[in-house]
């Protein structure tokens, strides 16, 4: 069966052609932005009308191929400042109109520059609203980007051979190689150890400003290696992948709790908190992603707008307390 094929590139086009083609048959067509080439991840979405530099940095986003909903992305370009870790770590980026050129004082580069020096692939001008809307009706799902191609098939053919999100171990591909410390600042008042399984930068950094030490440990780390850095509290990560293929983290936390040491987590480290004390977690239809998703606390009815990014939750037994995702019936926050 021939894909069904979108064109969305507008006539006088002069960057190279670029192809989309999801896992289901569906096909884009648009213009190379970022680097030349060929890239499979999982498609998802992220409804965030700025802060895409701390999006592509987000070694959550590993192995995934994010479409920004909002059309038009790059305006700010890229600094120094604004990075969630060293490197992009986006499989693929994909938006509807991307800035000429960056208007911002802090911008030391433009965001296709930036594409293109770290490899990621990426496609512009295409109907990212109708991609966005197919995504939400059939669920996030594979994909594949190619410059230069012309055979939606073949490109097909490659998506549907790529694993899979669901059973994805990630977070040691994505995790500090070694220890490392972020320093109170000012005065000491406490001292967290954090299991790095994705870590954003920022993370760390929040908690020195409210006086409180980082010791930031590989995801590998044993519970001797947690202990030897006597910590107040234990912090695990945000990441990507699968929860369900964790175990290591999982008999990790137990250790943790069975010790009453205090802990606290969020995306990943939340939903490993699940697992550690019993309940499964299962892959969301397209998860949420964003700095703009309303959540409701069940004890208060007070609606907060929140920063949210991952595919998985857990599976509650009940309805019971806490804080849910607004207009997303039973799914439990604080990831």
């Amino acid at each position: 069966m021939t894909p069904a094929s979108t064109d969305d590139r507008p006539v006088t086009s002069r960057a190279p052609l670029a192809l989309l083609v999801l896992e289901d048959g569906r096909v884009f067509r648009g213009e190379s932005f970022g680097a030349l080439g060929e890239t499979i991840g999982e498609a998802v979405f992220a409804t965030g009308m700025t802060g895409y530099q701390e999006t592509l940095t987000d070694p959550s986003y590993h192995r995934q191929v994010v479409i920004m909903t909002a059309p038009h992305i790059g305006n700010t370009g890229v600094n120094l400042d604004d990075a969630e870790s060293d490197r992009m770590w986006v499989a693929g980026y994909v938006v509807r109109d991307p800035a000429r050129r960056p208007s911002s004082w802090r911008a030391t580069s433009t965001l296709d520059a930036e594409l293109k020096a770290q490899g990621v692939v990426g496609i512009s001008g295409i109907d990212t609203r109708a991609l966005t809307h197919h995504l939400r009706e059939c669920g996030a799902m594979r994909v594949g980007i190619a410059t230069g191609s012309t055979d939606p098939g073949a490109l097909l053919e490659r998506v549907r051979r790529a694993p899979p999100m669901a059973g994805a171990a990630l977070a040691a591909e994505v995790s500090t190689p070694r220890p490392y410390t972020v320093p109170a600042v000012g005065e000491r008042r406490f001292k967290v150890t954090a299991l790095d399984l994705g870590i954003k930068s920022t993370t760390p950094r929040r908690m020195a400003e409210r006086g409180i030490e980082v010791d930031v440990l590989p995801a590998v780390s044993s519970l001797d290696e947690v202990l030897a850095t006597e910590p107040d509290g234990v912090f695990f990560s945000n990441g990507p992948g699968d929860p369900a293929t964790a175990d290591h983290a999982v008999e990790l936390l137990r250790q943790v709790l069975a010790r009453r040491i205090p802990y606290f987590g969020i995306c990943f480290g939340n939903q490993l908190f699940g697992r550690a004390l019993g309940f499964s977690t299962y892959k969301l239809k397209y998860g949420h992603r964003g700095i703009n998703s309303p959540v409701v606390d069940l004890s208060t009815g007070r609606v907060e707008v929140t920063a949210h990014n991952h595919g998985f939750a857990v599976g509650l037994p009940g309805r019971g307390e806490g804080r849910r995702a607004v207009g997303l019936p039973g799914r439990g926050e604080g990831r």
